[in-house]
């Protein structure tokens, strides 16, 4: 995975937690942010099977390029 998509990760991750915690207070909310919490589990899914696309993608290659060399 590269380095920008494990950075944006982080703040997924951190904005999932932040959607349950109120940063002013430090305290647990009443009622927390379900958009924000989903939209961020959405977010990491995303950029996970992005990820894998991507790596398959590069492997496909490589492969194409060692049976040429043969």
């Amino acid at each position: 995975m590269d380095k920008y998509l494990l950075v944006i990760i982080i703040f997924l991750i951190v904005s999932m937690a932040l959607s349950f915690v109120n940063p002013a207070t430090g305290g647990i909310r009443e009622q927390p942010i379900i958009p924000q919490f989903y939209g961020s589990i959405a977010g990491i899914i995303i950029i996970i099977l992005y990820s894998s696309y991507k790596e398959r993608k590069a492997r496909q290659k490589e492969n194409a390029k060692r049976r040429g060399k043969k």
